[in-house]
């Protein structure tokens, strides 16, 4: 005989998980902040074919007063072409690895809902088992 308190038990398991996981974080569940960054001009000085793999192309930008060469992970630009970049807070002499400014890695303001919607339907499928293993076989009805 099936009894409700086993459903409650799965039911509040399955509750704590979800709200472990909401309250552990954004980094729970993949999602990381993005790295301190400030934004810069720059222009294009080597242009980057999109037709090869993990095009790259090279930019030049100020910096507190400083002319600066980064790579940017981007193509289909023209030379001289201007464009707003994110430079890397740390970022000290040489050339560094920037991105353009309206592309944020690693983030995504649906990950983390879609993340926890998974999470709960997977909850929900653990307790639906939950329950047919406590209500056992079935035997089939007999039609007269």
């Amino acid at each position: 005989m099936l009894r409700w308190n086993s459903l409650a038990v799965a039911a509040l398991v399955g509750i704590a998980i979800v709200t472990a996981v909401w309250w552990a974080g954004p980094g729970a569940l993949g999602v990381r902040a993005p790295a301190p960054s400030t934004v810069a001009e720059a222009t294009v000085t080597t242009p980057a074919s999109c037709s090869g793999a993990n095009p790259t192309e090279t930019v030049e930008f100020q910096q507190a007063g400083q002319p600066r060469t980064g790579t940017l992970d981007a193509c289909g630009h023209d030379k001289n072409d201007r464009v707003e970049v994110t430079v890397p807070a740390d970022f000290g002499t040489g050339s560094a690895s920037v991105h353009l400014a309206d592309v944020i890695q690693g983030h995504s303001d649906l990950r983390r809902p879609v993340g926890l919607a998974l999470l709960a339907l997977s909850c929900l499928g653990g307790g639906t088992y939950v329950f047919l293993v406590q209500r056992g076989r079935r035997q089939p009805a007999l039609v007269a």
